[in-house]
């Protein structure tokens, strides 16, 4: 009997310590122990914000949404607007915009929109752990979506590009479902940048806000240096498989930069603060049981914390500065190579499948594009053949992920599916 007694106080201790633990954890845990992000790296964001807000916008000479103080997109640099009307369910909404203040070439990406259709089959048309592209696993209906991007506006960003002497960066931004098309979008165009006219690495850039999780955590940390997530305290979608359920582990999307502005034991929100790091370990697996975990997720509050952490950092880093801002940057660029490396050579030590380390992937990047050997990779849709280090041709992967009917209509190729 006593036994007994012990075994259920044994059992009862451990279910409370399960609980409050829990109830406890905050959205800011996850990045308790990273560095405090800077000015420089966290400037485009409150920018970026903006310009996804403005594909909500149904006119941006009176815009609902975006603020009329600070940053505001100018009408007339915008390219190109693409309606759900237009886009016939392959992609969210989105926005083509020159921003020649600061030289960027900007394709935004509007989020899910809870009563479109179109939106809900494309975040469920995934089979989890079975597409493979460039050597991890991505998600199936968001790669969809990214070529269908790519193959509808590359042209037009090629144009853009070159029209401005091919010293423009390419940003592709979104949010929540938008911002997974925009991350597996950018990860197609470094691999093919002859699609836009041969724009190198270091000017491509992604801003996934509120990201979902669309690409294995090889892949995340692979491409670390060009997509930058950015994620609002409790937001509840970064923590979430895509689709709901299944492989945690599997659909990954790596974060840069968290915001967070609440305490635990505290009320109210407080200054924000912003921190970023290249995480391995410890990847947003739990999900924070927050009244916040949802508002946290809108673009909204995304764009107003992300702009008053910008105004706080400014302000601190005017008062304690010691070094001009160039060298400040270029320090900071340095010290992000490190983590990056760091972060390719610890996905390596941890056994996780497809991790390359930084020497293989500058090897990669360095390698001319050419055909593929017979003997290539078991991956249909890889871009990169293992024994000959060529790419694929653009063509090819879009001919081994797609099939067309007598119709002209483009269905999935079920081939492409890696097997079971």
């Amino acid at each position: 009997m006593s036994v007994a007694c012990g075994m259920e106080c044994v059992v009862m201790f451990g279910c409370m310590r399960w609980v409050w633990r829990r109830c406890t954890y905050i959205g800011a845990d996850d990045s308790a122990t990273w560095t405090s992000a800077t000015p420089v790296e966290f400037d485009p964001v409150p920018r970026i914000s903006r310009l996804i807000l403005a594909v909500y916008e149904p006119d941006l000479h009176h815009p609902n949404f975006i603020p009329t103080v600070g940053f505001r997109p100018n009408p007339d640099w915008v390219v190109k607007r693409v309606t759900y009307e237009q886009t016939l369910g392959h992609s969210p909404p989105y926005l083509i915009y020159v921003d020649h203040d600061h030289k960027e070439l900007v394709l935004s990406i509007r989020g899910l929109n809870l009563v479109k259709e179109s939106d809900y089959k494309l975040l469920l048309d995934n089979k989890l752990g079975m597409q493979m592209f460039d050597g991890g696993y991505v998600h199936h209906g968001l790669l969809k979506s990214a070529i269908w991007l790519l193959n509808e506006e590359g042209e037009t960003l090629k144009r853009l590009w070159l029209e401005n002497g091919s010293n423009y960066d390419m940003v592709f931004a979104g949010h929540s479902l938008g911002s997974g098309v925009a991350a597996l979008l950018t990860v197609i165009v470094v691999n093919h940048r002859n699609r836009l006219g041969g724009i190198p690495r270091s000017k491509v850039r992604c801003y996934a806000l509120a990201p979902a999780r669309c690409m294995s955590l090889n892949l995340a940390v692979k491409y670390a240096d060009v997509i930058y997530s950015v994620v609002l305290q409790d937001d509840f979608l970064p923590r979430t498989a895509t689709p709901l359920g299944g492989y945690f582990q599997v659909n990954f999307l790596l974060a840069l930069l968290v915001i967070f502005e609440r305490k635990f034991c505290r009320c109210g929100r407080y200054p924000p603060e912003v921190r970023t790091a290249i995480p391995v370990e410890g990847r947003f697996e739990h999900i924070v049981l927050s009244c916040n975990a949802t508002s946290d997720h809108g673009i909204i509050w995304i764009e107003r914390e992300a702009d008053k952490a910008l105004q706080r950092m400014k302000e601190s880093s005017s008062d304690t500065i010691t070094t001009a801002p160039k060298v400040q940057k270029l320090e900071r660029l340095q010290t992000i190579e490190k983590e990056h490396k760091d972060a390719l050579e610890r996905a390596v030590s941890l056994n996780i499948p497809h991790a390359v380390t930084s020497n293989e992937e500058a090897a990669e990047d360095q390698e001319p594009e050419g055909p593929k050997s017979e003997t290539q990779s078991k991956d249909p849709l890889d871009t990169k053949s293992k024994s000959t280090g060529g790419r694929a041709k653009w063509d090819d992967v879009v001919e081994k992920l797609f099939k067309k009917k007598e119709s002209g209509d483009v269905l999935l190729n079920r081939d492409s599916i890696a097997p079971e």
